[in-house]
């Protein structure tokens, strides 16, 4: 048993709203065991992993799992249990988790849950089954003993790659708020909101913190100097660049003094208590070994407090204690040490709610000064300090005091952290009690900190609550519209109408299509742009104010989605297609997939679905407005639909028309649809009619509406590859992507309406990671629709062998319709001429392709030019008008 491949879903997706692994397993000698075929198994692993008596499996109640040992089950799925298990045991908290099997009986995929924030490129998923499999699965199906169990290194990764208290507080509170989060890799840097409402957040800095006041509470001089012309009480002292100034300083400001780095943070490099010029000379030469002056200060005397501020007020504060152990008589400091770290709060830097102690050079000096080794027993009760300064990441400790606070104090905050320049400040400061009043002659300012730590705050604030509601006030958005197309045929030109109906309104908008990256009009990335790290881009995009996303299978398959939650779904329509690709082997999963781009839009929001599409009519999306779609005016489920109450859209007596509060609107005649041919083109007015939904849902008048569909197409830009017109010399090019039975049907029917298939030639490429079975259904359609066709191969064979994808749909061709006049070639270099050749005056040529661009050249260096003059004159529209009382 072993791993074959492993990828991470990190947005919605098939399985789970949160992210997932999903690793291929294969089984190897155990393909066909069951747990019940190894006696005692169940007993042993339960011995080893008495947690997984609490799993639920299946059966919905703890023990399910266990019953599912006992009563046989594949080793797959034990694995995943045996992972699960052991990923809660190292605090990396996950429940959900899935094995289905494949095609192949010896392989199943396994589906585990993963934390929302892990980095999409985090192996702890992978390495957890890896361990369930070599550690658990495989020495027990052996009669082995299994070896000791050790998560350390595991647990360390993890440890390393989670976001910290701060920064995890900061993206809870903005999912409790339902504002997105991302966070962006292994940082601390997390995105909140979307477009134009994106705000930026790295731990307690935000893309509001004043780079002035990040500059100056980083100058501990400066600040102090600052703060001094303000009135405000500091401790006196200055700079010094060498140890003489720092001496001259220690003899004007007297014993003791404080020496740090005037760069310094989070409490390095800083001594305390410095009474004699030795200790100043030492104490100058640690403060200054990375660089940079010093600064000396008289040391304040009092309790140490830091004070939180968020947008001007006060919202926590806390006393510090700095690092230190307490005596019980028995145990010698390095023990009690030790002791304290087993404190499961503290771990290595700033991962968890408090730091390790250390035993370091610092510790080691303060110790001397108490007259104490490490190997010393301190009596009961006596507190020995291993640090000066009470910093949270040095190993201190703190208690609230945030109800304590005097309001002179917080008067006093409050002017700091707006003298400084700072959204958010921690404020250092040395005083007699904070619960009384001001004093000018006690206590004062330590220091000013930019991007504060706070993790001493968080057991009884929600801090990161309070920056959050800094950032977004109530009221505030944090979310742009968003629309989010899918389907088997028709995604890209859905997408591009409604974008562009959308930026009728004025709004600027963000498109992803199989093209590429669309912002405000203008192409920004050429890809195919149908996942989710597209969306992303253009969710990311502070300039965007709507974004609309053509959503893919494959990027579902492979990462999920790019967003949360959409306002409007389309699903265009259903059929084969991609199947046999990446475990979706039916239409009825295909549609499952695609079912996906649906739920995930909000409660309230919007789905469009289209009534003509059998596997459509059976969805069913509870606490979503449906709207249907149609080219049917007599469509009986349109008809119910709009009788209860319900919107839809649909062709009638000629027109595009809306349906909505029993009113029937008209929108655009269908002849007027810009790139419509005159209302031929069928498929595009079923996609106009998706698109006019889609942006009525989000406030698009229907006479802005009419105005972008009459002109949409007028240039060839608008729509690229897509019904595409080009006259060459005598003879018309329809240019169009149909690689599959339904998108190639649709466009035949164009072409019988407009032209007549007995006056086309069809130039033929299908992708060669099609099935067999839909490569031949497609060349049924082919050779059911026209007597001449010229077959020729993608230059990406995608795994097929050279000419195979050609033979198959010649031979499947000329099965179906044998007095077909067929012609195979290579290239589509060699296409083009050929379809012309075989072209009449008057013909078409309708011209399939694999890349848009090599294909308009090859077609230019022909001569051909786009028909912008084309008039459809005489047209069999198959419209009428049949529901009685609809005027």
């Amino acid at each position: 048993m072993r791993i074959e491949s492993s990828r991470r879903l990190r947005g919605p997706n098939r399985y789970l709203a949160r992210p997932v692994q999903v690793t291929r397993v294969l089984l190897d000698g155990l393909t066909g065991r069951e747990t019940c075929d190894f006696p005692g198994l169940p007993e042993r692993l339960l011995e080893l992993l008495p947690g997984l008596a609490e799993h639920h499996c299946a059966a919905g109640a703890p023990g399910g799992f266990v019953a599912r040992l006992h009563g046989g089950t594949y080793f797959g799925h034990t694995a995943e249990h045996i992972a699960i298990e052991l990923s809660n045991l190292m605090g990396r908290e996950v429940s959900f988790g899935r094995t289905v099997g494949t095609e192949d009986p010896a392989a199943f995929d396994v589906i585990m849950e993963c934390p929302v924030d892990e980095p999409l490129e985090s192996e702890i998923s992978e390495k957890l089954l890896e361990k369930a499999i070599s550690q658990f699965v495989l020495p027990l199906t052996r009669g082995e003993t299994p070896p000791a169990l050790d998560l350390a290194e595991l647990q360390r990764r993890y440890e390393r790659e989670k976001p910290g208290p701060s920064t995890e507080s900061i993206a809870q509170a903005a999912r409790g708020r339902g504002i997105p989060v991302e966070r962006i890799g292994d940082l601390s840097l997390l995105r909140l909101g979307y477009g134009r409402h994106r705000r930026l957040v790295w731990a307690a800095l935000t893309d509001q913190t004043s780079a002035i006041g990040v500059d100056i509470a980083g100058d501990k001089e400066l600040t102090r100097r600052l703060l001094e012309d303000a009135g405000i009480p500091v401790a006196a002292g200055g700079p010094a660049d060498n140890v003489a100034e720092a001496l001259k300083l220690f003899e004007e400001l007297g014993a003791p003094v404080v020496v740090k780095p005037r760069g310094g943070r989070q409490g390095r490099h800083v001594y305390l208590g410095v009474d004699t010029p030795d200790a100043v000379r030492a104490a100058f030469k640690a403060a200054t070994a990375d660089g940079g002056d010093a600064v000396v200060e008289r040391q304040v005397d009092g309790r140490d407090y830091r004070v939180l501020t968020v947008g001007g007020e006060i919202v926590a504060a806390a006393e510090r204690v700095a690092a230190h152990v307490i005596g019980d008589g028995r145990t010698d400091i390095a023990g009690l040490i030790a002791r304290a770290n087993e404190d499961p709060r503290r771990g290595d830097g700033h991962a968890r709610a408090l730091t390790r102690l250390a035993v370091d050079e610092v510790a080691h000096t303060l110790l001397r000064r108490q007259e104490l080794e490490v190997g010393d027993v301190p009596e009961a009760g006596r507190t020995v300090w291993l640090r000066d300064n009470a910093n949270l990441s040095t190993g201190g400790t703190s208690v609230d005091v945030t109800k304590l606070v005097h309001p002179s104090i917080a008067d006093l905050c409050r002017r700091v952290a707006g003298l400084v320049g700072l959204d958010i400040a921690g404020i250092d400061l040395r005083l007699p009690d904070i619960a009384e009043e001001l004093s000018l002659r006690q206590g004062g300012v330590i220091e000013v900190n930019a991007a504060p730590g706070l993790r001493m705050h968080l057991e009884q604030h929600d801090v990161g609550a309070a920056i959050v509601d800094a950032l977004y006030p109530a009221g505030t958005p944090s979310r742009i519209p968003i629309v989010a197309i899918t389907g088997t045929n028709g995604k890209t030109t859905v997408a591009r109408l409604t974008a562009r109906l959308l930026a009728g309104a004025g709004l600027r908008v963000g498109l992803t299509t199989t093209d590429g990256v669309v912002v405000g009009g203008r192409l920004i990335q050429r890809a195919d742009a149908t996942g989710p790290r597209s969306a992303r881009v253009v969710l990311g995009d502070p300039t965007v104010d709507a974004a609309v996303l053509e959503t893919a299978r494959g990027g579902l398959l492979r990462q999920g989605l790019g967003y949360d939650w959409s306002d409007v779904g389309i699903i265009t329509n259903l059929s084969s297609d991609h199947l046999g690709q990446d475990g979706i082997e039916s239409v009825e999963e295909l549609v499952d997939l695609k079912s996906v781009v649906a739920e995930r839009v909000r409660e309230g929001g919007a789905v469009v679905l289209n009534a003509d599409d059998p596997r459509s009519r059976e969805l069913e999306f509870p606490g979503r407005e449906i709207i249907w779609c149609s080219l049917d005016p007599r469509n009986p489920l349109v008809r119910r639909h709009w009788d209860s109450g319900g919107r839809a859209y649909l062709l009638a007596d000629g027109w595009l028309v809306e349906l909505a509060g029993r009113r029937w609107v008209p929108l655009l005649a269908a002849n007027e649809l810009g790139g419509g041919f005159g209302g031929a083109a069928r498929h595009l007015v079923a996609n106009a009619l998706a698109a006019a939904a889609a942006a009525r849902v989000l406030g698009v008048t229907t006479a802005q509406i009419a105005d972008r569909l009459r002109r949409f197409g007028t240039d060839p830009a608008d729509n690229p590859g897509r019904g595409m017109l080009l006259r060459c010399g005598d003879v018309d090019v329809l240019v169009d992507y149909a690689h599959n039975p339904a998108a190639i049907a649709a466009v035949s029917d164009l072409v019988e309406r407009v032209w007549g298939c007995e006056r086309a030639v069809a130039a033929i490429t299908l992708p060669g990671d099609r099935r067999d079975d839909l490569l031949r259904e497609s060349a049924t359609v082919v050779g059911s629709r026209f007597g001449r066709v010229v077959l020729y191969e993608d230059a990406d064979r995608r795994g097929r062998a050279p000419g195979e994808v050609p033979g198959i749909v010649r031979d499947e061709l000329l099965r179906a319709a044998p007095e077909t006049a067929c012609v195979e070639v290579r290239t589509v270099d060699e296409a083009v001429p050929a379809a012309l050749a075989m072209a009449r005056p008057g013909d078409v040529v309708l011209l399939l392709y694999e890349k848009i661009e090599p294909l308009l050249a090859l077609l230019e260096a022909h001569g051909a030019h786009p028909a912008a003059d084309f008039r459809v004159t005489e047209v069999n529209l198959g419209m009428t008008m049949a529901w009685t009382g609809i005027a």
